[in-house]
């Protein structure tokens, strides 16, 4: 497999080449921490690419949210398009944990939605993992969570490959054996259908379908119940076109799941599980807690019974620590066992060491938040063990604790343009200052304003529209920060009624969801984004001209120094960027923000006069990785609006008479996908047709603007 190759129409400038050399030569000479303290808009990103470039090691990069790891996943796709730059997040888009609350004697049971899109990317990630070297993984600290174990997801896999022996039955056995679903209907990731004498099988990490067709051994003339067949053909098919795309030679198949158990494993857990089952029963009845021994005898035997009939349960990652093999308190597999080892003798023991680059984005939120999760997971799963919801062994199905991370990774590059004191005292002397931008671009002017108004000058909200109305004239952007998520929603609606196009952003908003607005808000469909801590690290807006800090003297976490500095930074990007800080009183980190930003605009004014430099906006193309996370059929049913608009237009009727004559036609012939997408252009077509006739309705009320105090 080839190595990393970086692409970039630019070479490194500015604090940039210095950086590189100082982080290559760290990285060479082993040191396990180094920390680049880059200013906004200075290239952490462009840096630490270069730096995977030269030192050729797979990377792991951690974001302390979802969007942000997904602009950067974006950033580093165009760094290395020739290399498997992959995007693992947690994919629920709605979770709700299992939890009792015992003053209230209140069960809530588990309910989580998964996104089919991003649990294929999570599949992706592994499978590039064990499969090449040239992997940069851009994660959400979900990647410290529990996941199956590596050495079983790479061990029970498929190999498909024209000439061996195999029939069509055998081959549905062993696909429901690595937990793919059958199915009848259009094909999704991790699912398969038998159509004639062949299997079509869409797998987890890719989006194309795997057509294995069969013919009979001309060797044994057995027939298909005798075992008599073998494959004759793997065709790899474009999923939405049908196109055949190449016919393969051969192929492996990883498990649907991560979760992968052979049948002994299983049986061995299943005894595990009954034997930790009697030992609690019996502890919870020397305690009188007859109530909890029998919902959880109950629970259990029901949760076993499901596991011996089908393999699975809901809830089934309670009972990892039996299925892994695991002792009470061992850590769990997470996708850092997926990266890389290797062997070293260490004290007289053969050891597994770490051999991957580990960068931790925006350090300053997530060292924080790796170190968190363990506690908060702990403290809601001793309640379900200690009132008979769970076993004790639950409690192993967890977030690694912070030195369990510090063991499973190595050499890490914090970045941020606020190192907190944990980076700072790991890395020693190992710090890497990046102030001087390539662009020329200062820190951006700050102007402090009052809060409240007098008769002479206007509130913070009234002030702030006159300052956006100004930059929305000649079309900038702009960012305005509040305190919490209600007053920026309400803000949002506030601006809307004033005739701004406005947006509210804040953690409520779906993953996806959060992306899409971003790119909007760049592309101009947006004037006005309005947020709570959501604006601040590492988001690259550089459209954005104006931000706004409302309540800025109210001191805590969203008004500490490190949380200004990274809101100042979001006009750091934009030659025309300016700050207006609302405050009536200049409180400790306001001074601090506000001394730092002079100090590192006074350096950078230093260097362009010194260079004779002209400050330039930074030019960034607008990308959105939820294109690739929408499904194929998505994209196909959008495809063919696009082919079948204006035939709709000139006759309706006709029109949708002929498109279900084909989806019927499509269904006689067993081609069900074919058939799912008409039907779903018919109904985008037919909501279309009804809603222009509602739109000739005149509206039954008048929406009332919400007012908003200040």
């Amino acid at each position: 497999m080839s190595g990393f190759k970086l692409q970039s129409k630019y070479e490194p400038a500015g604090d940039q080449p210095k950086a590189i050399e100082q982080l290559v030569k760290g990285v060479k000479a082993g040191k396990r921490h180094q920390t680049l303290l880059g200013v906004t808009g200075s290239g952490k990103t462009f840096t630490i690419a270069n730096v995977i470039n030269q030192v050729q090691k797979p990377t792991l990069v951690i974001a302390h949210n979802k969007t942000l790891a997904a602009q950067l996943a974006q950033e580093y796709r165009e760094f290395f398009p020739n290399n498997a730059v992959h995007y693992f997040v947690s994919y629920y888009d709605y979770y709700q944990p299992e939890a009792y609350i015992p003053h209230s004697d209140t069960y809530i049971e588990k309910e989580a939605q998964i996104n089919a899109e991003i649990d294929r990317l999570r599949h992706a990630s592994t499978q590039a993992l064990l499969t090449r070297s040239d992997v940069i993984i851009v994660a959400s600290v979900s990647c410290i969570y529990a996941l199956g174990s590596p050495e079983e997801y790479k061990k029970v896999h498929l190999e498909l490959k024209p000439g061996a022996k195999k029939n069509r039955a055998e081959l549905i056995r062993e696909l429901i054996a690595i937990y793919f679903e059958r199915t009848n209907a259009d094909l999704e990731p991790g699912k398969f259908r038998a159509i004639g004498n062949a299997v079509e099988i869409m797998p987890t990490g890719e989006r194309v379908l795997y057509r294995v067709e069969f013919a009979h051994s001309t060797g044994s003339g057995q027939g298909r119940e005798n075992g008599g067949e073998v494959i004759e053909k793997v065709r790899i098919i474009d999923a939405i076109s049908r196109a055949e795309k190449e016919q393969s030679t051969g192929l492996f198949l990883f498990p649907a799941k991560h979760y992968v158990t052979p049948a002994d494993e299983r049986a061995r857990a299943v005894v595990e599980i009954k034997q930790e089952l009697k030992e609690q029963l019996a502890k919870l009845e020397r305690s009188g807690k007859l109530l909890e021994a029998e919902r959880l005898k109950r629970r259990t035997n029901h949760d076993l019974a499901l596991i011996r009939e089908i393999g699975y349960c809901n809830g089934i990652e309670n009972y990892s620590r039996h299925f892994d093999g695991r002792k009470p308190g061992q850590a769990p597999f997470s996708l850092l066992e997926y990266f890389p080892h290797r062997r070293e003798i260490v004290d007289g023991k053969e050891t597994l060491v770490p051999d991957f680059l580990t960068v931790i984005d925006e350090s300053h939120v997530t060292v924080t938040q790796i170190g968190g999760m363990y506690a908060g997971d702990r403290a809601r799963k001793v309640n379900l063990i200690d009132y008979g919801f769970r076993l004790p062994s639950a409690i192993d199905n967890r977030p690694l604790k912070f030195d369990e991370f510090e063991a499973r990774v190595s050499q890490t590059i914090y970045t941020s343009a606020t190192p907190g004191e944990y980076e700072k005292e790991k890395s020693g002397g190992n710090v890497v200052e990046q102030i001087i931008r390539p662009t020329g671009l200062i820190d951006p002017e700050i102007i402090v304003r009052p809060v409240t108004g007098s008769s002479a000058q206007l509130g913070q909200v009234e002030d702030f529209l006159d300052e956006a109305g100004k930059v929305i004239k000649h079309g900038g952007r702009v960012l305005v920060t509040t305190l919490t998520k209600k007053m920026a929603e309400d803000l949002s609606e506030f601006l809307k009624d004033r005739g701004y196009k406005a947006r509210y952003l804040h953690s409520d908003v779906q993953t996806l969801d959060r992306i899409t607005t971003l790119t909007e808000f760049r592309k101009g469909e947006y004037d006005v984004l309005v947020g709570v801590n959501l604006l601040r690290e590492g988001l690259d807006l550089p459209e954005v001209e104006l931000v706004a800090i409302l309540d800025a003297d109210k001191e805590g976490f969203l008004r500490s120094a490190t949380s200004l500095i990274q809101t100042i930074g979001r006009a750091a990007r934009n030659v025309h960027g300016r700050v207006v800080v609302y405050a009536d009183q200049i409180t400790k980190s306001l001074e601090f923000a506000i001394g730092e930003t002079n100090r590192r605009r006074a350096l950078q004014l230093a260097y362009n006069k010194k260079h004779n430099i002209t400050p330039k906006t930074i030019i960034k193309a607008i990308n959105d990785i939820t294109e690739e996370l929408r499904t194929e059929h998505g994209k196909a049913v959008g495809t063919l609006l696009d082919v079948d608009r204006e035939l709709y237009k000139q006759n309706p009727k006709q029109f949708i008479a002929e498109k279900r004559e084909q989806m019927a036609t499509a269904v006689q012939e067993l081609d069900f996908e074919t058939a799912a997408i008409i039907r779903d252009e018919l109904a985008v077509l037919e909501g279309t047709q009804s809603a222009t006739k509602k739109s000739k309705q005149k509206p039954a009320a008048v929406k009332t603007a919400k007012k908003i105090q200040k």
